[in-house]
């Protein structure tokens, strides 16, 4: 019997721990526009140098499976189509679905919450989104297009960043 831990992955357990640990865990899975997720390691990793369209050429060139965990498709690193999650938290809108999470497991709505302002994560993630991804050559926007196919066809993310 495995110490859980949280750097455990499901895949280092026996198909009959799986099958318990699926069946009696309430699954959320988290996720993020996989644009903002660049954004968001972008900023946090590099800032400015080199430019946001280097470092998604960069994404692009390592690929789905030499890629990043902070970067990688959400669809191969959680696989939604072969573990139903319980609940599926888009960000941008936490507020609202981890006040429900929390009365759901009986505890008061906003206990653990600090003040969340989505609107406005919301908002400065369109303007970056927009500033950033107009750097982009039409070739790296279809690229991403295709690199991330089945997260934006899986999750329902608002709006295309990739139009011309």
């Amino acid at each position: 019997h495995r110490l859980r831990t949280k750097d455990t992955r499901l895949s280092q357990y026996n198909q009959t721990e799986i099958k318990a640990m699926l069946g009696s865990y309430t699954k959320v899975l988290f996720i993020r526009h996989p644009f903002h997720r660049l954004i968001a390691t972008f900023l946090q990793g590099m800032g400015i140098n080199p430019s946001f369209s280097s470092f998604i050429q960069e994404v692009l060139d390592s690929g789905m499976h030499n890629g990043s965990v902070a970067w990688k498709p959400l669809v191969s690193l959680c696989q939604p189509c072969l573990v139903q999650y319980d609940y599926v938290v888009m960000f941008g809108f936490l507020r609202h679905e981890l006040d429900h999470l929390l009365r759901r497991a009986g505890l008061p709505a906003g206990s653990l919450l600090t003040e969340l302002t989505d609107s406005q994560v919301q908002w400065t993630y369109k303007w970056l989104s927009e500033q950033m991804f107009s750097e982009l050559s039409a070739q790296q926007k279809k690229q991403l297009a295709r690199f991330y196919r089945q997260d934006l066809a899986a999750f329902l993310f608002p709006g295309s960043l990739l139009s011309e």
